[in-house]
């Protein structure tokens, strides 16, 4: 076997993007309107993220990228004030605030023509009108006016939902991820010895364990780098949670806890998650998964 054909070997299998499609389809049932990269910069953020972002109905749906299929932070954008433009000092950048009642969220391109798209989407669905000031080709527009007739439609039918089919859907939102109360994809109610052993003999599946602490309330990181190793404690401290490093680090929540690893190690440590494509091992069952999502009510 040649070199190429071994590195290619050791590569995890990429899901296909119907797959991603159907899985994301699996969180949420609203349609999805536009996506594409964003930086996303909110008040508890330090700095711009940089995020491959989903517009769904008037909801924006964060993914740490392009093939992620569970999201890390969502922005309900429906009772939006106003769209701000911001004066950029990059060239070829769009900058602009999204004013909400409890927060401004400021977002930013990477071109101008993706900005202008943005904002024409995010300005139909929480107006419910197309823009008339935005920088378009009529492909585009055309799009615009498609998206906001089946946005019209979507709210219609859902001020006419019966109350039974919310609680059914939300029973089928359970069975992947508890949206009220969620955890990042690689947390596992596992011991120590366990996460190691699932490190060693799952590589390609991910380096970087989140499970349950040695009490009921604050968490542990199991990461393996080469052959090495290491446990770090997370606190939880209110509504906040600290990792217990020379130098403690708070932040506000679980995903950011893991985003942190991945962003110091400049992504050399990866989520353990299981891959759907490789039927050697054990998958987690739905209920297995909604039982220790129980066992952990904090928020994340």
């Amino acid at each position: 076997m040649s070199r190429r054909e071994d590195m290619m070997a050791k590569k995890p299998p990429k899901p296909a993007p119907r797959r991603i499609f159907q899985e994301r389809l699996k969180l949420t049932a609203l349609p999805l309107y536009f996506e594409g990269f964003l930086l996303v910069k909110r008040p508890e953020y330090q700095e711009f993220k940089h995020y491959w972002t989903e517009l769904r109905g008037t909801t924006l749906f964060f993914y740490t990228d392009k093939k992620s299929t569970i999201y890390i932070d969502k922005l309900d954008i429906i009772d939006l004030t106003c769209l701000s433009d911001q004066n950029s000092t990059e060239k070829n950048c769009a900058k602009f605030t999204l004013v909400l009642p409890k927060e401004e969220v400021q977002l930013k391109t990477e071109n101008t023509e993706s900005g202008e798209e943005w904002r024409g989407f995010i300005l139909t669905v929480t107006e419910l009108s197309v823009p008339q000031h935005v920088s378009l080709l009529p492909g585009q527009v055309i799009r615009l006016h498609e998206v906001l007739e089946r946005e019209k439609k979507r709210r219609i039918e859902t001020e006419r939902l019966p109350s039974t089919s919310v609680e059914k859907e939300k029973e089928t939102t359970e069975d992947y991820v508890d949206l009220l109360n969620p955890m990042p994809a690689c947390f596992y109610t596992v011991s120590r010895k366990e996460a190691t052993e699932m490190l060693e003999e799952k590589p390609s599946w991910g380096n970087m364990i989140l499970r349950p602490g040695s009490d009921s309330r604050n968490y542990s990181i199991t990461i393996r780098q080469e052959t090495e190793i290491k446990h770090y404690k997370v606190t939880s401290i209110g509504k906040n949670y600290t990792i217990e490093l020379e130098k403690p680090v708070t932040l506000p929540n679980l995903f950011s806890v893991i985003d942190y690893f991945v962003k110091e190690t400049r992504g050399s440590l990866r989520p353990f998650i299981y891959s759907t494509d490789d039927k050697v091992g054990q998958k987690p069952k739905r209920e297995e998964r909604r039982e220790r999502l129980k066992k952990n009510p904090h928020n994340a």
